[in-house]
Order: C-alpha cells, then structure tokens, then sequence
C-alpha cells in the first residue's frame, strides 16, 4: 500500500528510516558513454599475452568481477557523499545508480573511472585533482596568468600555489578597472562551456553611475541599447539607491562583449564610475574581501554543471 502523502507531497517514511544528506561533489562530466569507455579499458587487456589463456574461463571471470574495483560504499564516502555507514544506507534506500541500474546489494564493486556513479541523480566526482575556486578581483588588476608588461594580474596572487605545481585557469574576464567576482579553475571543459554563448550564462553587476536615475533607464536598458556593434539588452535592470547626483544600478545579462555593461549605461547617458560583478549563475561574491578567494561548494558546482549541461 502507498503510504499517505505529507502537505509538500512527499510520502511519509518509516519512523526507523533515516534519510541522509547527500554531500555530493557532481563530476565534471555527467553524461559518458560507458561502453566506449569500457572498450576503451580493455583494449589494454586485449593486447596482453595472457589475454586468451585457457583457464580464464567464465568461472575465472566471474571470481574475478567480485573482487576487482572498489567497494560502493568507500567510493561514495571518499567522495564526500557521507561516511561508509550512512553510504550504506543511502545503498539500502535505493538512491546510489551504477551505470543507470540502482544498486541495492551491499559490497557490490565498482572502478570509479569506467563506472557512472550517481546519487540521488547527480553524478560524484572522484576526481580530485579538479578545482574550482571564486575570487574576489580587486580594482586595478589584470584579468591574466602572467602580465607581460609586470603589472599586478590575477596570476599575482596565485603565485604560492602555482609554485607549487597547481594551475588554475580564469574562466571568462573583467576588465582592470572592474572588479568582483571571477571563477577559477583548472576544469578546461566547465571552462569553455561557462563562456559559450550557447548556454546563455548570466552575470549580475553593481554599477555606480553619474546622474540619477530614474525608470525610464531601466526601461532602455530592457529593450536594448544601440551600441557599435549591435542593440545590448539586459536580462534585468534594477535602481538600487539614488544619492548625492549618483545611482548605484544592477544590471544582469548573459552577454558577454567587450565592456559592455560600460558601454550600455554610457550610451544611455549614466557614465560608470565603479562596477562590480556580484554574481555568476548561482554563484555569489557575498562578502568576499577583494583579493580573496574561496572553494565553491557543491551545491554551486553542481548549479553551474546543469546550467552547462555537463
């Protein structure tokens, strides 16, 4: 029988079950092709000269699927999901998928680079080698690696971890006098999709103008702007505070030419005097102090990975 549903439409559970939470870090890739993977693992085996010895018959290979890979349950807990005791009972639940098929029987093995793991249906990653940071971009400094003419750039202050073999690779640009929020990464597949046009990310910026406003701009701004190189519209446009002959408005878009928040507002007649960047997708600036930086978390990382389809 259907147990009864809650107000929120969830079915009631058991007093003894316990639901966890799921801590998931979502992979970088969330669709793969398993078999083309498969294929490709056992190619290696193919060539070897053992590969069709006699007694590896199906008996031989069915002990050995039982013990090669790593147990479900270590996976999930190495990948931050949740301890090995409550992995297993997300297992028990019925909410950790291998390869499309839910999993339900305790011990079963896996190999995290061949095998599609996913909880709750984000996909983990057990990858730690990939990272992905926000920083805080102060005013003045160059959105590079390493400038050629000296100046002080992003790279500037990653110089500790790059001497220390990490690379981490910006994710789109702002430009020196603008400051705020940037991601950082060394995941060149986010990365790219992050910056195509196709995905339509959108950015959020606060930009203190001369002049005040009134809604008529936000009006302009909605319906778009002519600039040089076409019409600009903004996704949203609000007036924040208008003070002392200047307006501090924030402008979301998912455009991504050439100053062109700059651009837009000069047009309209509201000279920018300070912008800042406050939000990409989901992730936010918050109260990051400039030239700061932290680790996403993985509700943001599994945010940014849908709006990419990854």
């Amino acid at each position: 029988m259907t147990p009864p549903a809650r107000r929120d439409g969830t079915p009631e559970r058991d007093k003894d079950e316990t639901f966890y939470i799921s801590y998931a870090k979502p992979a970088r890739k969330q669709h793969v092709d398993v078999e083309k993977r498969r294929a490709a693992s056992a190619a290696n085996e193919d060539d070897h000269p053992l590969a069709d010895n006699w007694w590896d018959d199906e008996d031989t290979k069915a002990r050995k699927k039982n013990t090669d890979g790593v147990r479900l349950q270590k996976v999930l807990a190495q990948a931050g999901v949740a301890s090995r005791r409550h992995a297993e009972a997300m297992i028990d639940q019925g909410r950790v998928t291998v390869n499309g098929e839910t999993v339900t029987v305790q011990g079963t093995r896996v190999d995290p680079n061949v095998d599609v793991i996913r909880v709750d249906g984000s996909r983990i990653n057990v990858n730690e080698e990939l990272e992905y940071f926000a920083f805080n971009k102060p005013r003045g400094v160059h959105t590079t690696m390493k400038d050629e003419m000296d100046r002080t750039s992003v790279g500037s202050y990653l110089a500790e971890r790059t001497a220390s073999g990490q690379r981490l690779y910006h994710v789109g640009r702002l430009d020196a006098d603008t400051e705020g929020l940037l991601l950082l990464t060394n995941d060149g597949e986010l990365a790219n999709r992050l910056t195509h046009p196709k995905y339509e990310i959108a950015k959020t910026y606060l930009a203190t103008v001369l002049g005040e406003a009134k809604q008529d701009l936000i009006k302009k701004l909605r319906e778009g702007i002519e600039l040089d190189d076409g019409i600009a519209k903004a996704d949203y446009a609000q007036i924040v505070d208008v003070h002392n002959g200047q307006s501090l408005v924030r402008v979301e878009l998912h455009e991504g030419r050439k100053h062109i928040v700059r651009r837009m507002l000069k047009e309209a007649g509201f000279p920018v005097q300070r912008l800042v960047r406050t939000k990409v997708h989901t992730v936010q600036l918050g109260d990051m102090k400039p030239g700061s930086m932290r680790a996403l978390n993985s509700s943001e990382l599994a945010s940014l990975y849908k709006a990419v389809e990854m």
